[in-house]
């Protein structure tokens, strides 16, 4: 087990590299990971506000969403998000409708803008027009597929986002979990969409990862572009990965989620996740 240092969290190292290596925090728990995520968003949005005027974040799904949520609704963290400047877009989704429970909107509907009343959390007072899907039940309605609704919503964030000198989307911040296989966003081993030119692209049914259905994702370039790449991962079952991703020979196409593996993205686990990581 990593060493629990002095309070919630630890720092640990990184060695050099050619994209340098990114900070890793370990939280004792997954709710002090979440609030150290919690901690990082907030800057990021405070400082797109005062950049641009606004805010634009690119969520994701799976375990350590529910816990982020929560961290962002509690007090006194949500009353320094300016909600009303802030917009939320998705790194990815399944090309499945939004009331699905493989889709990453199912914790931003029951959990960001729904509250947990059992904790005394009320809803994000996020304007409606402010969060932007995927647009997949659209495209459902009249027969399309995943590669029309990755256009759709390209189109989308082109109208939003400004780009950098490589012509890449500019995220104020992104989340990004960690797939079982090295995965992140719906970038998976061997990927196409390492060759992909655009910002967002139809990924066929992965057949070696559940849920076996087609999404539609940004490509990797938007990593690279955004000044706060917040990786995420909680619990035991993400150590080895972790390891191996972290520690180990860079070779993204192997291991999509090293393309995280950089200077200026922040890591953030619960300390069953960092458990074999070298200690500090």
């Amino acid at each position: 087990m990593p060493p629990t240092g002095r309070g919630p969290h630890h720092h640990l190292p990184g060695e050099p590299g050619d994209r340098g290596e990114p900070e890793i925090l370990v939280g004792a728990t997954p709710v002090e990971a979440a609030r150290l995520a919690a901690e990082h968003l907030v800057a990021a949005i405070a400082a797109g506000v005062a950049r641009r005027g606004r805010a634009d974040v690119a969520t994701t799904g799976g375990s350590t969403c529910p816990e982020l949520y929560r961290a962002l609704l509690a007090r006194p963290v949500r009353d320094r998000i300016a909600w009303n400047r802030l917009h939320v877009w998705f790194g990815d989704d399944r090309f499945v409708r939004r009331d699905s429970p493989d889709s990453n909107l199912v914790d931003v509907d029951s959990i960001l803008l729904t509250g947990d009343a059992a904790a005394g959390l009320e809803p994000a007072p996020l304007p409606p027009g402010n969060l932007h899907p995927v647009t997949v039940d659209a495209t459902l309605a009249h027969g399309g597929g995943p590669a029309e609704a990755a256009a759709a919503y390209e189109a989308a964030l082109r109208s939003a986002l400004p780009a950098d000198a490589a012509g890449r989307p500019i995220f104020d911040a992104i989340l990004v979990g960690i797939g079982p296989d090295g995965h992140l966003l719906s970038i998976f081993p061997g990927s196409a969409a390492f060759d992909a030119r655009g910002w967002v692209v139809a990924v066929p049914a992965p057949t070696h990862v559940a849920p076996h259905v087609a999404r539609v994702s940004l490509t990797p370039g938007a990593l690279d572009a955004t000044p706060a790449l917040l990786p995420m991962a909680f619990g035991t079952g993400k150590a080895a990965i972790l390891a191996s991703v972290l520690t180990g020979p860079r070779d993204e196409r192997r291991l999509p989620a090293q393309r995280a593996r950089r200077a200026g993205a922040t890591w953030i686990l619960d300390a069953a996740a960092a458990g074999m990581l070298p200690r500090s």
